[in-house]
């Protein structure tokens, strides 16, 4: 390869050092200007390399594989507009917290800005929403630049690791000729299967020091934020001394947390609203206080009005519930958001107090404190008096409970959040569950249940897009040990047919719960809908805008794949419920479909809503009197 081209012996070098960082996947997209990355990826024994044709999928897929896995992938691209496609993915991960490395090739510098063809201008080209950007031009072989590509590896991987974790770009501008004359042959792994892994976080790994030839050039040391005692003792004070407190639990893929935050929650009395991505809802933790009904819950009426809370201290992102959000914006006089990565997550614009200390370790600490060690006894409230106050609630996630199953139960007709009451009864321990957004996750929210299995619950809450997620389910499929579930509406399967071709050509197992409700079913529940009311002399233009009708038949083009389709409608939630437990275990993509009518959806939540309002209306009133 010519000189400044890009030879086999940096690529070597660059490859193995990501290797050595801690990569041990790839996605690459097929491309002319890429073929020397492609080649030395696919060369290393330590890289899984999947190839996708389509950019935006391909970008989707690598950041399911990297969420599923929680560590760097590398996903690469030729010039041009194929970078560009990489963008959907790329701020998903920025928003998301999730590691992804991003290549792209380029034309060499005398090619730029002259009309070459595939050739745009690729420097910062994800702007802010990459962590990092460099250009790695691969001159010469001396010392010097070899040093530079060992050191760039390690830096890239370990600034996308590094929290909050996210999305790295190093644009890489290679010349002709692009296919190497000498046989690049495979690259046999520096790293046993067997070793510790060379890059770590002293979360998981304290104390670990490379020493030896098979480091990383650039090597990390990072540790969790940790609050000072006096800093505990300041929060725990506070907390101490309200006694109408909540735990709030938003999107929080940190497994390490749930028993220190279930520990909190003992020892403050406080409940926990808990979000399903928050992982609360599932698992062998401590789940004595975590309710899963609090969108209806602490929607206004009479029940929030005796029940206001004094004081919530957050853990996660911003919670999908957005009754939720608007009882902290116009009801909670003082909020703690806890984030070990120094984020300013807080949309609900109001007072806050930001922790910017580790989720866990934080829980713990502020648990011991409450736990008697710390608090001056005589600031810290009964816990008869928070009995009181826990029971209440307690009491109402039951009522809820029981309204919307009795609900549910005594339906004759297909209902969108059925589909996960069904799934939390029947996935397994080691299953992931994804929902689509717009309404999926916001049932999901309503209707996912507590139980005891470890059921990982995911889901593109960075930029909430309906974009790419059946591409990400499919990532995560890649790496799973068990059953894997996708549930997701009509529009956004559609947008992601892509996928199909992934599925296909790579033979991956996933199930696909899709919600058909022939558009887009949110906005039936949203102000938009009121232009379709009589009177209002727009219902034309809200099914043109908004309600979007698209009448295609989803089994002709998942047939045409090899994939096997089938249908439920016009049933309750037991045949739901059997449909699906036919299909968990299956092989290859299925996809069930479940037909709906966006305006007869509408009408049933309110109707569910309007049990639950009841049934906690009744509450009040036997409490009151």
């Amino acid at each position: 390869m010519s000189a400044g081209g890009g030879r086999p012996s940096q690529l070597r070098i660059f490859v193995e050092e990501l290797v050595r960082a801690g990569v041990r996947d790839a996605v690459v997209c097929p491309g002319s200007r890429s073929t020397p990355l492609a080649l030395a990826l696919r060369a290393h024994d330590r890289v899984r390399v999947r190839v996708l044709i389509d950019e935006r999928s391909a970008g989707f897929f690598a950041l399911g594989i990297a969420r599923a896995t929680r560590r760097v992938v590398v996903l690469l691209g030729t010039s041009g507009t194929a970078a560009v496609n990489f963008a959907p993915a790329v701020v998903e991960a920025a928003l998301g917290r999730v590691p992804l490395l991003v290549l792209t090739a380029d034309r060499p510098a005398e090619l730029q800005d002259r009309g070459a063809p595939q050739t745009i201008d690729q420097n910062h080209l994800y702007g802010r929403h990459a962590k990092w950007f460099a250009e790695l031009a691969l001159t010469d072989e001396a010392p010097d630049t070899m040093a530079h590509v060992r050191s760039v590896a390690g830096r890239a991987v370990a600034t996308a690791n590094a929290g909050p974790a996210g999305p790295v770009h190093l644009n890489l501008p290679l010349r002709e000729p692009l296919i190497p004359a000498d046989d690049l042959g495979a690259i046999a792994g520096s790293i046993e299967e067997g070793d510790r892994e060379p890059y770590y976080d002293s979360n998981r790994e304290p104390g670990y020091e490379p020493v030896d030839a098979k480091a990383p050039f650039a090597a990390t040391v990072s540790g969790p934020r940790k609050l000072a005692a006096d800093q505990v003792a300041a929060i725990a004070g506070r907390l101490a001394a309200a006694e109408r407190g909540l735990i709030v639990a938003g999107p929080l893929d940190d497994p390490a947390s749930h028993e220190p935050i279930a520990r909190l929650a003992a020892a403050t009395g406080y409940p926990i609203l808990a979000d399903p991505l928050s992982g609360l809802r599932c698992g062998a933790h401590d789940r004595s206080l975590v309710l899963a009904h609090a969108d209806h819950i602490v929607r206004p009426g009479p029940w929030i009005e005796d029940y206001r809370p004094e004081i919530v201290i957050r853990f996660g992102a911003m919670p999908t519930s957005k009754p939720v959000t608007e009882l902290m914006k116009n009801a909670v006089p003082e909020l703690f958001v806890v984030d070990g990565d120094g984020g300013w997550r807080e949309a609900a614009l109001v007072r806050a107090t930001f922790v910017h200390a580790d989720a866990a370790s934080t829980a713990d600490s502020l648990a011991e404190a409450m736990e008697g060690a710390r608090v001056d006894a005589t600031v810290a409230p009964s816990r008869r008096a928070r009995g009181g106050w826990t029971g209440a609630w307690l009491e109402a996630e039951a009522a809820a409970g029981r309204a919307l199953d009795s609900w549910l139960d005594g339906l004759a007709e297909p209902f969108e959040g059925a589909a996960f009451r069904a799934l939390g009864e029947l996935l397994p321990a080691g299953s992931l569950l994804w929902a689509g957004n717009s309404m999926p996750v916001r049932d999901m929210d309503d209707w996912l249940p507590v139980n005891g299995r470890a059921i990982r619950v995911l889901g593109n809450r960075g930029a909430n897009g309906i974009d790419g997620v059946t591409s990400t389910a499919l990532g995560s499929a890649v790496v799973a040990d068990g059953s894997v579930v996708l549930v997701i509406g009509d529009l956004s399967f559609l947008h992601d047919l892509g996928a199909l071709v992934t599925a296909r050509l790579h033979e991956l197992d996933l199930l696909v719960v899709v919600i058909n409700n022939d558009g887009g079913g949110i906005f039936s529940l949203l102000p938009q809908a009121r232009t379709a009311a009589p009177g209002a002399g727009l219902p034309a233009r809200y099914e043109e805008l908004f309600g979007t009708p698209h009448g295609i038949a989803l089994g002709p083009i998942v047939e045409a794949f090899g994939f096997r389709h089938s249908v439920v409608g016009a049933a309750g939630f037991a045949v739901l419920q059997t449909a699906i437990g036919a299909e968990l275990g299956r092989p290859g993509l299925r996809v069930l479909e479940l037909r709906t009518d966006r305006s007869r959806n509408a009408d049933l939540h309110r109707d569910a809503a309007a049990a639950v309002a009841s049934a906690l209306a009744a509450l009040v009133g036997e409490r009151r009197h």
